[in-house]
Parts: structure tokens; C-alpha cells; sequence
């Protein structure tokens, strides 16, 4: 592989810089030839430091960069030259100009002179480059003519290509948002471009106000607005919309709407298509974030064919603009579009009015945007026993261009910015394949510095800290005070693969005992328990106006803490029950919360207060918020874009919320996720109740109580039933072993199924085994009694431990996944039993009548199989001995009727 920014083409920098006095004579006749390329322009193509500017090659050696605008790199980066912009074709290029690009340039103009020895045929593309870390701030692609003494007409200022990012004019809206523009009027076309230093979450609005009103009593109702951002995947948006109110999109009973709302939303009860071009007349062009700053350009028509919703734009007067920024509201099936929340205040920071001649070119935007926050990759805080996984993945957003086509994932997130604590133990598990060794190192490109020439120093990590998903190997790396404030995660083997590690002081880590990352790994729920109290801390892995954690297995009907920062900066946690899926529904309590903190860091919501397990209260519905460390307590969460106290309306609701409760164990620390009901433990539950619900329970009576039917019905009925009962048994167990994976004795539901199982599976041995029974007119061997004893009285133990297995196996079901149907299902069984009962307690009456009238006895004799045995008599029956002592008394009873005489 190429190296990175090799070293030598520095040296080679240096030994240029240094000949360059011999060399200037030869230079100047140099630049004093003509090129083909003179005269050529073309925009700097923008990939990260917003980058801007015009190129135009003045000769020879010398290019000039007008209105140019970038934010600072090392003291290593260049003008650079390559055969491309891709990884390879930049780590194989070098140096074209000397003057080092450390400083930020603000809208200026400047001439740089190629390196000695350069000329335009070896600088097929020009890039602003910084070798110390590989990064590519953008480029421009120049034609490869050879040079000539004279240049060709065909080319001379005749190339000329516009970047997307590049625009005729620009005016400063507010200290974060800017509005750019290029007027074609021939084409009845304005472009647009807007920029802003806020986060993804935010959209920008830009429009004409009515014509009609004032400029002395300027208003947004009536005006022709763009509003434009960016989606949770990271896609840019553009789209018409129409102010009728000052207030959110609201949709009207009639199928109307009210409020600021797309064009398309007002003609629903006329029937027009969502895709009208007459409606929506706003064309997306492109959008990209770079740096922390949103970029959205739109083109949209100067006069519109929509008469009623588009503002008609005359280029040669001064107009009124509006413009705001705020938060978005995610999209939901009765709004299937991103919508604006109240941009809130101040005037001039968050909306504002200005007067526009769009013919008028003037450039009022001085220097580069520099957002704060310049991180939009996404964020992951490592925890104690919280093993990162760490895979691979396509690269579609990756934060320090040019880069791989595979970069990292850790969590399922492309690339993130890892944040560690010192003397908290990182457990990574690395399943990236056998080919990507993971390491923790100094080098911000990483692939192994040693093999390009340059130093390093490795943290953890080495060429066995690799794995796949079957096999993940596990690499620890604990971070110590020595460790630098921002290290890198790469691959070992290939460059730019990773990204940066924030290394900080102890945090929530340090403070709380135990933590668990709730259900999709979007917030972390943080606890120590303190004698009658429990410590609780919440932290988002994502930006958001405010978070919510429950204590429930649902929204509905659960206790719900909030923390969130309002417009002043200060925080705020409040708790609440809700009975409801409204605003209307969200009920503010006042628990006894303590030590409530809540602060924002880069947008991501943190949150944490004290309360008493067992609140010390009654007669409310906080009263009954009872934490019992010893059952599993289910937590969920909510992040949304907007909380305030008080009166809560639609614009509170969350824009993302957990899918399923995550049950944490307060006392081992422990968690899991509830499980929706499995599929085969349902057909395990089915098959139990078919066996011992139905075919062993009727096994049992057809040997009880079916005796006095002729022949040997009791018997097959007997030996089938409990044969078909065994069976369904055994493949009931199969399913649930197969279905968890191993047996599993931990919960009440095995242990008594386990002991029916055993005492079940005895029965064929025990039948296998009966001895023989005694000839007629013979006492019944002891052994024989035994045998009926145990036969008897283990199948019976075995009956009523398969059914407690049954009710238990419900409350299992009931416990674990939460299933609304488990109550029916035990009230069902509970009726199956008892009626169950109702019927065995009439099959006794009947066979204790028949015993009185005598038809019970010994009056038949049946056969079962062979002459030998009469398994007809109920051992188990008191008057048994009496019948055979009778039955089998010496010589036969004569009984001889005379007539009388009279």
C-alpha cells in the first residue's frame, strides 16, 4: 500500500526550499513561458475546513485564489499536487506551493507561485491538503495540456465550472446563519443556498415576505418561505412552504391546515397531488455538513405559476425577506414531512426581516462560518463492563475525507466519537473480521505510522486483536492519567479507518455503581442504591431537547422523569404520571426528588437526581411509586426536540422512543431486555397442556374409574393415553430446550416440571417392571403391593405437579414478557381444573354406588391379555382380601330347593 503523506516528499520540501536562490534565474524564464492553461478559472470544490474560492492560473507558476475562505489547518498543510482526490492518488502526491495553510483566510484574494521546478502538466488536480492527518479540505480539477510558447485560443478564459458551495452574492443574516444566492434571470431561477453553524437537528428558513403589507409593519404572515435541513439519515431537504398563522403546522378537522405548512398541505381538500410542481415549487440542488455548519441550495422560479402560496420575486427591487432557525419535528403519518417548531427568540438570533435587491451582487459574508461544536459524527461514552462492539462497515459519512471505502463501526454507529474516562476499564469486542486488528494509537491516520516513517505510540492493541462475529476477541485498554487528551481507534493494518478518542476525567462512571444501556443503545441508565434512597442518572448517546426515562412496561400508565435545558441555559428534572397518549395525559407529580442536576454537553442531555425508594406519602398517585430493589424494575425512555413546565401540547410529544422495556436488576446490576413472547415457548406451553392437561389426566381415570366396562377397555385406553401423553411430553421439553439453548433450573416453573418429568418418565420403567400377580384363590404377593402402591401414587404426584408446573409456567410467561393475555389464560386454566375436579369427584360417587349395589365386586371377570392375571380388582380398595378369601373358599356351595308339605 502507498504510504500516507510520505515523509520524503517533505524533505523534499525542505531541500527545495533551501536550493531555491540557485534556482529562482531558471524559474523566471520559467514562468515568463506562456501556458495553455492561462487564464483558466474553476471553484474550489469544498470537502471539510469551509473551504471556498476561485482558482485562475495566471501563467506559468503562479495561480491566484480569489474570495478565499478556510479555516485553519497544521502547520503541515499545503497547496498540494495529485493525480486525484482519492486516498491513494493524494498519499502518493506532494507539495505544489510553499506557503503553509495554518491560518484562517477570510473572503481573500492571494497569489501563490508552484514550487521550483513544477509545472502545470505534472498538477492535474489542486487540492488544499494536510498531510499531518491526511485530511483533504478540497480541490479543483486543472486541465493536463503540455505547455506551449503560445497559448490556445480555444482555452484562454473559456473554462470555467461552479461548485455547488459557490454563489454570485452573500449577506450575513445572523451571527449563525447566512443566505447565498445566484440570480438567473433569463431563466426565471434564483438559486439559493443557506448555512448555518447549528446542529443536524435544526432546519433554516428563508423567504419573501407578502408584497402587499408595509415595510413599516412587516409581518411573516402571508410569505413564501423555503425551509431547509437535513434528515435523521443524513439527507438534505428542501421544500415550499406557506405562512397563514403564527403557530406549527397544524391540520384543520375540515382537511385543511393552518400555521407554517408545506403548499402541498393546503390543497388536500381540492385533491391535488403531494408532487404538484404548481405547489411545491422549491428545487433541491444539494446539501452537505461539513464542520459543524448545515448547507442546503435550492433553486426555486423568480415568478411562479402558483399564484396563491409563492411569493413572486422582482429581481430589480428591493424586497422583504424573512428568515428564521429552529427545531425540527420529525415526520409521522398524518404529516409526512419535516416541520418547523416555533423558532423561539430572540429577534435578529433566531428570526429576523431584511431588505433585498437580489440583482445587487455584494458579498457581506466575511470569512468562514466556525461552528462551535465541529463534530457531527455520532457519540458513544464508554461504560464499566459495557463491551463496544466493534465491526466494519460502508463509509457514507465519514467525518476526515478522503477516506476507504470500509471504515470502523462501533455499536452499529458508522466511525464515532469515542468518549473514555480515566481509570475506567474500555472493553472493546472486536469482530471486525481477521483482517482489521484493532489498536489504540496516537496517529490520527493510523494503518501502522512505522511503515510510513513516522512515529507513534500505541495505547493497546497489537496484531491479535482481531475476531469476526462467531469468535470476537476481546481487547482492554484502561485509560491512566498519563493518557493524552484525544488519541485515535484505527485498524492496524489499513489507514483512516477510525476516529478520535476523548479522553476525560471520571465521570458518571466514577459517580454511580452500576449502569446499562437501554433498549437501541440510545440512552444510558445510570443507579447507586443508598439506604431507603436511590441515586439516578440519565444520559442520551444522541442530541436532543430533552430525555425521559419510565419506570413501566409502557408509556401509558407509568412514572416518567424528565430532564431538559430551556432558552436561559439552565436545567431542569421534573417527574410526572401519565394515563394517556397526550399532552392532556402528562401529569406533573411532586416526588421528592434531590440533588437534581441537568446540563447539556454538545447537545446530548444529562441528567441526574435523588429519591427515596418508599415514598413517604399518601393519598396521591406519586405515593404509590414504590421501588423495590429486589424486583426487577422495567425502565423505558423518550428523546424529543422541545420540553417546558406547565401546560403540554402536541410540540412536546418524542420524536424517537424505545421499543421495549429493558428489566434491570437493582441489586446484582444486572439487565435484559423484555422479549416479546416466543413463538415456540407458546407451543411448548400448548403441547404441556395437551399432555397433562388432557391425555395423561385421562390415562389416569380410564384406570380408575372405567373397570366395570367390559373387556379390556380400561386398559388400552389406559396404556394409550399415558403412552401419547409421554410423547407429547417429551417433544413440549425439546422445544423449550431447543428454543433457550441448554436447561435451565433456575426459575420455579423448571424445578416442578422437572420433578413431573421425573416422576412421568418413572411410570413405563415402573409398568415394565410390575410383578406377576397371584394364582386364584392366593394372597397377593407384598412385592405386587408395593408395586400398585407406587404405581398409583407416583402418577398421581405426577399429576399434580404438572398442573402447578402449568399455573406456574403462565407466571413465568406473565413475569418475563409481560403478555396481556397471561391473566385470561390462568383464569382459563383455573376453570379447566376445577371442573376437572367436578367431574372425577362424580366418577367417584358413582363407582362408591356401584361398590354398595354390589356391581362392583367380583361378579366379572375379565381378562387382560392372558388367563393368568385379573388386573380387574382394584388393589388399592379396602374389601379386595374379604372378596378373594370368598371367591376362593375349598368345594363348591350347593344350595337344594325342596317343595313343602303341607
Amino acid at each position: 500500500m502507498a504510504p500516507l503523506a510520505p515523509v520524503g516528499a517533505l524533505l523534499c520540501l525542505s531541500c527545495l526550499l533551501l536550493l531555491a536562490p540557485s534556482l529562482s534565474a531558471a524559474a523566471s524564464a520559467e514562468c515568463g513561458r506562456n501556458t495553455s492553461l492561462a487564464g483558466h478559472e474553476a471553484d474550489l470544490r469544498m470537502s471539510q475546513h469551509q473551504l471556498r474560492g476561485r482558482v485562475a492560473v495566471l501563467d506559468g507558476c503562479s495561480f491566484r485564489v480569489s474570495s478565499l475562505d478556510l479555516l485553519a489547518g497544521s502547520a503541515d498543510a499545503r497547496w498540494w499536487r495529485a493525480d486525484g482526490a482519492d486516498l491513494a492518488a493524494l498519499s502518493r502526491g506532494s507539495p505544489a506551493a510553499p506557503d503553509p495553510l495554518n491560518r484562517t483566510f477570510a473572503s481573500e484574494s492571494l497569489v501563490f507561485r508552484l514550487l521550483p521546478g513544477l509545472s502545470w502538466p505534472l498538477v492535474p488536480v489542486l487540492a488544499a491538503f494536510d498531510p499531518l492527518t491526511s485530511s483533504l479540505f478540497g480541490f479543483v480539477r486543472l486541465a493536463t495540456s503540455n505547455t506551449t510558447s503560445e497559448p490556445s485560443k480555444a482555452a484562454v478564459g473559456t473554462s470555467s465550472t461552479e461548485e455547488p458551495t459557490m454563489f454570485a452574492s452573500c449577506a450575513q443574516l445572523s451571527p449563525r446563519l447566512r443566505v447565498r444566492w445566484t440570480l438567473r434571470e433569463a431563466a426565471n431561477a434564483i438559486d439559493v443556498g443557506l448555512e448555518a453553524a447549528v446542529g443536524s437537528e435544526y432546519y433554516m428558513a428563508f423567504g419573501w415576505a407578502d408584497p402587499r403589507r408595509s415595510t413599516t409593519n412587516v409581518s411573516m404572515i402571508g410569505a413564501d418561505v423555503a425551509v431547509a435541513g437535513f434528515t435523521e439519515e443524513g439527507l438534505p431537504f428542501a421544500d415550499d412552504y406557506f405562512v397563514t398563522k403564527y403557530s406549527e403546522c397544524l391540520l384543520r378537522g375540515d382537511g385543511g391546515a393552518e400555521g407554517v405548512c408545506p403548499d402541498t398541505f393546503y390543497d388536500r381538500r381540492n385533491g391535488s397531488a403531494a408532487g404538484d410542481a404548481s405547489v411545491n415549487n422549491t428545487r433541491l440542488v444539494y446539501g452537505h455538513r461539513r464542520d459543524g455548519v448545515s448547507f442546503v441550495r435550492f433553486s426555486r422560479p423568480l415568478a411562479s405559476p402558483d399564484k396563491r402560496y409563492d411569493v413572486a420575486v422582482n429581481a430589480t427591487r428591493e424586497m422583504t425577506v424573512i428568515w428564521a432557525i429552529g427545531l425540527l419535528r420529525q415526520p409521522d403519518l398524518l404529516r409526512p414531512y419535516y416541520l418547523p417548531l416555533n423558532h423561539g427568540a430572540p429577534a435578529g438570533t433566531a428570526y429576523g426581516f431584511l431588505t433585498l435587491n437580489v440583482s445587487a451582487a455584494t458579498n457581506g459574508c466575511p470569512g468562514p462560518l466556525d461552528a462551535e461544536d465541529k463534530e457531527d459524527q455520532g457519540r458513544i461514552t464508554a461504560e464499566r463492563q459495557t463491551p463496544l462492539v466493534v465491526t466494519t462497515g460502508p463509509a457514507l459519512h465519514y467525518p476526515n475525507p478522503p477516506n476507504p471505502q470500509k471504515v470502523l463501526y462501533i455499536n452499529k454507529k458508522e466511525a464515532p466519537l469515542l468518549k473514555v474516562e480515566r481509570g475506567v476499564p474500555v472493553t472493546f469486542s472486536v469482530e471486525a473480521g481477521h483482517d482489521v486488528p484493532l489498536y489504540i494509537t496516537s496517529d490520527p491516520v493510523g494503518g501502522n505510522a512505522t511503515a510510513r516513517h513516522a512515529s507513534e505510540v500505541i495505547y493497546a492493541g497489537d496484531p491479535t486483536a482481531e475476531g469476526v462475529p462467531a469468535t470476537p476477541t476481546e481487547l482492554v485498554w484502561l485509560p491512566d492519567r498519563n493518557t493524552p487528551d484525544l488519541v485515535y481507534y484505527q485498524s492496524l493494518y489499513d489507514p483512516k479507518m477510525g476516529w478520535k478518542i476523548q479522553v476525560v476525567d471520571g465521570g458518571l462512571s466514577d459517580m454511580y455503581n452500576n449502569s446499562v444501556l437501554l433498549d437501541d443503545q440510545q440512552v444510558t441508565f445510570f443507579w447507586t442504591l443508598s439506604g431507603d434512597s436511590i441515586n439516578i442518572a440519565a444520559r442520551g448517546e444522541k442530541k436532543s431537547g430533552y430525555i425521559a426515562i419510565g419506570f413501566g412496561g409502557a408509556m401509558v400508565n407509568s412514572y416518567a422523569y424528565v430532564g431538559w435545558v430551556d432558552g436561559n441555559g439552565t436545567g431542569h428534572v421534573n417527574s410526572y404520571w401519565i394515563d394517556g397518549k397526550d399532552g392532556m395525559s402528562v401529569h406533573e407529580t411532586h416526588e421528592n426528588l434531590t440533588y437534581k442536576r441537568c446540563r447539556s454537553e454538545n447537545g446530548v442531555i444529562i441528567f441526574e437526581f435523588t429519591r427515596p425508594l418508599t415514598p413517604s406519602c399518601s393519598g396521591r398517585v406519586e405515593c404509590k411509586n414504590i421501588i423495590d430493589p429486589s424486583t426487577p424494575l422495567k425502565v423505558i425512555w423518550a428523546m424529543g426536540s422541545q420540553w417546558s413546565s406547565g401546560r403540554l401540547s402536541v410540540k412536546n410529544m418524542h420524536s424517537v422512543t424505545s421499543n421495549r422495556p429493558v428489566r434491570i436488576l437493582l441489586l446484582s446490576g444486572l439487565a435484559e431486555a423484555v422479549e416479546d413472547l416466543r413463538p415456540v415457548l407458546a407451543v411448548h406451553g400448548f403441547m404441556m397442556f395437551v399432555a397433562w392437561g388432557l391425555l395423561l389426566p385421562g390415562g389416569i381415570v380410564a384406570a380408575r374409574y372405567l373397570k366395570h366396562v367390559k373387556g379390556d377397555l380400561w386398559f388400552q385406553a389406559h396404556t394409550y393415553l399415558q403412552y401419547s401423553g409421554l410423547a407429547v411430553m417429551f417433544m413440549g421439553v425439546l422445544f423449550a430446550v431447543a428454543e433457550l439453548r441448554g436447561f435451565s433450573f433456575k426459575s420455579t416453573h423448571a424445578k416442578i416440571g422437572a420433578i413431573a418429568f421425573t416422576f412421568t418418565c418413572m411410570q413405563p420403567v415402573n409398568a415394565y417392571l410390575r410383578p406377576d400377580r397371584a394364582e386364584n384363590g392366593e394372597i397377593l404377593p407384598r412385592n405386587r403391593i408395593i408395586w400398585e402402591y407406587l404405581h398409583t401414587y407416583t402418577g398421581r404426584a405426577a399429576l399434580v405437579a404438572a398442573v402447578t408446573a402449568l399455573f406456574t409456567g403462565l407466571q413465568h410467561l406473565g413475569h418475563r414478557y409481560g403478555s396481556k393475555t397471561i391473566k385470561g389464560l390462568t383464569c382459563g386454566l383455573v376453570v379447566w381444573v376445577v371442573s376437572a375436579v367436578l367431574v372425577v369427584a362424580y366418577l367417584e360417587y358413582m363407582k362408591v354406588k356401584r361398590r354398595r349395589d354390589g356391581a362392583d365386586g367380583l361378579t366379572h371377570k375379565f381378562v387382560l391379555g392372558n388367563t393368568e392375571e385379573d388386573d380387574s380388582v382394584d388393589l388399592l380398595q379396602s374389601d379386595r382380601f374379604d372378596s378373594k378369601i370368598d371367591s376362593s373358599s375349598p368345594g363348591s356351595m350347593e344350595v337344594q330347593l325342596e317343595p313343602l308339605k303341607g
